[in-house]
C-alpha cells in the first residue's frame, strides 16, 4: 500500500471521520488485519476558521502549503485536504508539492456524473455555497446546482461552526437539515451534496428523500483507491 498524507484539524472531528472511513475501507478491501499507511498533520483550526479577508486567506494558503511540504518530505505519495472550505486554497497547496493532491469536489463531481445526476442542491459553509472555487468543479461536470438560499447559508454557518465543530449533533440541527433537503427536492434537486465534512453528523446518508453525496466518504474512497494502487 502507498502512504497518504492528510492535512487535518479543520475540524478534528472531520479528521477523525476521514481516519475511520479510510481505515474501514482499507480493511474491507485488503483484509481485516490491514490498516492504512497514513501521515496526518492536525492544524490548529482556531487559527483558520471563518476567514474573511484576502490577506487572511493568503496566510491560510501558506499554512496549508507548509503542511503539505512537511507531509511530502516525510514520505507521503499523495495528499488530502480534510476540509471542503479550505479547498479555496487548493491551487496554492497543489503548487507547493510534487505529489498529487486529491480535490474533494472533483471526486464528488466524478461520482455524480457517473451516476447521471444533472441537477443538485449544495449544502456547506458560506464560502462553499457562495463562491465559485467549489461550485465550478461540479458545474464543469454538467451538473446544474440550485442557487444558494441565504436563509440556508445563515443557518448552516450557525449549525456547522456553533454546533458540529464542537462535537454537538442536536435534534434541532437534524430538523433544520431535513427541512432544507425537502425544500431542495421541491425545487427540483435530484440529489444533495454535503459540502461540509461534519454534516454527516446530522444527515442520514443512507435513508433520505434524495440521494446524498457525502463529500467526506467519497473523498475517502478516492484516497483508498490511491492507497491500494487502483489509480
Amino acid at each position: 500500500m502507498r502512504k497518504l498524507g492528510l492535512i487535518g484539524g479543520m475540524s478534528w472531528l472531520s479528521t477523525r471521520t476521514y481516519y475511520e472511513h479510510i481505515n474501514s475501507l482499507v480493511q474491507a478491501k485488503a483484509g481485516r488485519r490491514a490498516s492504512a499507511p497514513l501521515l496526518i498533520e492536525s492544524l490548529d483550526f482556531s487559527q483558520l476558521q471563518q476567514l474573511q479577508s484576502a490577506g487572511e486567506w493568503q496566510r491560510a494558503a501558506r499554512v496549508l502549503a507548509d503542511s503539505a511540504r512537511r507531509l511530502e518530505a516525510m514520505g507521503a505519495g499523495a495528499l488530502l485536504i480534510g476540509a471542503n472550505s479550505m479547498h479555496k486554497v487548493y491551487d496554492e497547496v497543489a503548487a507547493a508539492v510534487s505529489v498529487p493532491v486529491l480535490h474533494i469536489a472533483e471526486c464528488v463531481g466524478a461520482r455524480m456524473a457517473r451516476d447521471g445526476v444533472t441537477k443538485a442542491g449544495l449544502l456547506g459553509t458560506r464560502n462553499v455555497m457562495l463562491e465559485g472555487f467549489y461550485r465550478q468543479k461540479l458545474i464543469a461536470r454538467d451538473i446544474e446546482l440550485l442557487p444558494p438560499q441565504m436563509k440556508f447559508v445563515e443557518t448552516l454557518d450557525q449549525v456547522i461552526y456553533g454546533e458540529l465543530m464542537q462535537g454537538k449533533a442536536t435534534r434541532h440541527a437534524q430538523r433544520e437539515l431535513k427541512s432544507m433537503i425537502v425544500e431542495l427536492q421541491r425545487d427540483g434537486a435530484q440529489a444533495i451534496v454535503l459540502g461540509c465534512t461534519e454534516l454527516e453528523m446530522v444527515v442520514d446518508i443512507d435513508a433520505n428523500v434524495l440521494p446524498i453525496y457525502d463529500c467526506t466518504r467519497i473523498h475517502a474512497e478516492a484516497a483508498v483507491e490511491w492507497i491500494l494502487g487502483a489509480e
